[in-house]
């Protein structure tokens, strides 16, 4: 019954009866109006007791479909397409429930056959006129009490003449104490240009930023901050944009979604502030707040359509365990896959206090689903199978991974244990608890790998491979596994992003490794849902693919680097100086995402690729496992090293250039450090 009229509720609203009140006295004059135009000046030959009686039955009749319709639930200074359907709908009910009525009395005897057409108008005119007009008026009349207010509102000029432009527009000639005033628009459509929205002129195409600047600056008027308004522009354009504005000395922010929940505490990305909060309105709550240009919205793709079905049917109602859950991509996992309701989700960690993060965040998130954090180290496979027996997972998404390649290069035993020794001990795991699917986070430095975390994550991608193609053949397991490999990822913990920000925040400079440094980039909530889509999708018909992610084309890190010191206001090299440190062990210019055994073919699913299996035997890679856990137990790193190559073919281990711990944490930090057997 929510839909239809309540009498209670109705009463109990002050305005609505008076509403009614106005509809019916409207409703009459609209029939006196329609029957004036029908008959002209023989309307005084109609006898007044016919005209009061067909007027009244009319009035009810329309009062009773506005009710019906919930015509009078709308707010009048609010009133706008979904209240002028609702008035449309109105008028034709009440029009067609009165010509019946008329019809089944009189046989439609002493009325025009043409009244009805006539009175459906006028019905329309006279109930949707006075709303309308109310909200020209209120309008017209907070814009009046800006100016005699003499508020100076900052000019602004908006990128973008679409809906949220519209939004953001009616909402400043709302708010009476805004802070700003928008003297024009650009658009990516020519046909827009030198049109209007709300009376403020599309000025341009984007690309006539300099040109637009100049005439207002002509006409005193010049803008004192760009703002973005839609998401739909790809990276690169933004980047033109921004790079424009920046050589105009135009500040430039973008204005948040309304499906953006974010708090209004100025943060965004790390902590970088914007200062575009517009001046609180009556109830003392700012009306909106621009938010700063993100390196994301820099590096940003078209993204990528998704097909939550599938995702859904994989998760819902099922129980999940994500490793590494207090991770960047771990977390992000467990906060997606927690939308989608299962049975019961799992977060295990080493961490304490990031396993402590992860489960605050999701009990924020999604407190119905339940959930359990459990402390465990994948590399004991004990621990794993108590894990997996108390928690009973269906599914298993595999993220815990030692990723940062310097440090693993100086400690490449630990990376071992943890990225190839662990990820075999949980799949074993997997085999023998009846998990229905395990999902392994790989990643492109697993591609003819020049690091020891690369060789460690490639020997787990074929394992697992190994035992995906060796499913169903006897072997007594039936779990499935599901590898997908992709970049890095912005704003994670190893990711070069945070520390630039610190770097900036603390004067400079920016160290980067090499000039032609390159690296493919992916937001961790795209990354996610690929994966998540990608789970969902592997089919019996492709045991043991890779499923690549499509990072699009890779980033130049120097560049990244100056984008980023741009977005803090400051100008590279004038205000934070870039030095290069030298390519540090492990580390490749251009990583890939392809090995050429391995050519890459398309999916049914966009954003998404595969790479043909290149595995090997699983007996014959379990063999190898075996002594590669023995001389790590043993601490024999060059034999443990041996092992991995043998294991991964296409790595070469260099224990001559390998730093001690020390070497690499100074160049974690971002410090110039001499690298042996490099130039610094």
């Amino acid at each position: 019954m929510s839909g239809l009229f309540s009498p209670q509720r109705f009463f109990r609203t002050r305005r609505a009866p008076l509403v009614l009140a106005h509809d019916v006295i409207v409703a009459g004059l609209a029939f006196g109006l329609a029957l004036a135009l029908r008959v002209g000046g023989s309307i005084a030959a109609y006898d007044l007791a016919w005209l009061a009686s067909h007027a009244a039955v009319y009035m009810a009749i329309v009062a009773a479909a506005g009710l019906a319709t919930g015509l009078y639930r709308g707010v009048w200074r609010y009133a706008s397409t979904p209240e002028l359907l609702t008035i449309l709908r109105t008028a034709s009910v009440a029009v067609l429930v009165f010509t019946l009525a008329v019809f089944a009395v009189t046989r439609l005897a002493d009325m025009p056959r043409s009244l009805p057409v006539i009175l459906w108008f006028t019905t329309v005119a006279f109930l949707g006129g006075p709303r309308f007009l109310y909200r020209l008026l209120r309008e017209s009349r907070q814009g009046r009490k800006a100016r005699m207010a003499g508020l100076e509102r900052v000019p602004v000029l908006l990128a973008g003449a679409g809906d949220r432009a519209e939004l953001f527009l009616r909402d400043l000639n709302q708010t009476p104490d805004a802070a700003y005033r928008v003297v024009g628009l650009l658009d990516d459509k020519s046909g827009r240009v030198g049109r209007a929205i709300l009376g403020v002129p599309v000025r341009g195409r984007l690309d006539d930023l300099a040109r637009v600047i100049d005439d207002l600056r002509r006409h005193d008027d010049a803008p004192h901050r760009l703002i973005l308004t839609t998401d739909k522009l790809p990276g690169e354009a933004v980047q033109r944009l921004f790079d424009e504005a920046q050589r105009l000395a135009l500040p430039m922010a973008r204005l948040p979604r309304l499906t953006d929940f974010r708090s209004d505490d100025g943060s965004h990305d790390g902590g970088h502030h914007d200062d575009g909060t517009l001046a609180p309105g009556a109830a003392g709550q700012p009306v909106a707040r621009l938010r700063p240009i993100a390196i994301e919205d820099l590096l940003g793709r078209p993204q990528t359509a998704l097909d939550r079905a599938p995702v859904e049917r994989l998760l819902h109602g099922r129980r999940v365990l994500v490793t590494g859950a207090g991770g960047s991509i771990g977390r992000e996992l467990a906060r997606q896959i927690a939308a989608y309701g299962p049975a019961a989700l799992v977060l295990a960690d080493l961490s304490e206090f990031a396993l402590y993060q992860v489960d605050l965040d999701i009990n924020m998130a999604a407190a119905d689903v339940a959930r359990h954090a459990r402390l465990c180290d994948v590399r004991d496979g004990a621990a794993l199978d108590r894990l997996l027996a108390e928690g009973r997972p269906d599914l298993v998404f595999h993220a815990a991974a030692l990723k940062h390649v310097p440090m693993v290069e100086a400690q490449p035993l630990e990376g071992i244990r943890t990225n190839t020794l662990g990820t075999a001990a949980l799949a074993d795991a997997c085999r023998r608890a009846g998990v229905a699917r395990m999902v392994l986070i790989s990643t492109d430095k697993a591609v003819n790998p020049k690091s020891v975390m690369g060789a460690t994550k490639r020997a787990a991608e074929r394992y697992c491979q190994a035992l995906d193609l060796a499913r169903g053949d006897g072997n007594g397991h039936a779990t499935r596994f599901v590898t997908v490999r992709f970049g890095n990822v912005l704003g994670s913990t190893g990711s070069v992003v945070p520390l630039f920000r610190r770097q900036i925040a603390a004067g400079g400079p920016l160290t980067v490794t090499h000039p032609d440094m390159r690296r493919y980039f992916m937001t961790v909530r795209e990354a996610v849902e690929l994966i998540l889509q990608a789970s969902a999708a592997a089919g019996p018909e492709q045991a043991g693919a890779i499923h690549v992610l499509d990072m699009g084309r890779p980033v130049a890190i120097l560049d990244l680097a100056k984008r980023m010191i741009r977005l803090a206001g400051l100008e590279p090299e004038r205000d934070i100086a870039i030095t290069f440190t030298g390519l540090r062990p492990g580390e490749k210019l251009d990583e890939e995402l392809f090995h050429d055994g391995e050519p890459p073919a398309p999916t049914a699913l966009p954003g998404i690729l595969q790479a043909r299996p290149r595995a090997g035997d699983v007996a014959e890679i379990a063999g190898l496992l075996k002594p590669l856990a023995e001389a790590v137990a043993r601490h024999d790193r060059a034999a443990a090293l041996s092992i991995l190559s043998r294991l991964v073919p296409e790595f070469s281990p260099d224990a001559a250039a390998t730093p001690d711990a020390a070497d690499v944490d100074a160049a974690a930090d971002g410090k110039v450090v001499p690298l042996r057997g490099r130039p610094a």
